[in-house]
């Protein structure tokens, strides 16, 4: 049992880093090319 929630407990942080590295990712990039063609505008 302890195992099993051990293997489950792994299994879903592991998905959450993947999601979250996605997500910082897709949110940079965005940031870099809306910032970019801008510059100094808000």
């Amino acid at each position: 049992m302890v195992q099993e929630l051990f293997s489950s407990f792994t299994g879903l942080l592991s998905l959450g880093v993947i999601v979250f590295v996605l997500v910082m990712a897709t949110f940079f990039i965005r940031l870099f090319l809306t910032a970019k063609p801008q510059g100094d505008e808000k």
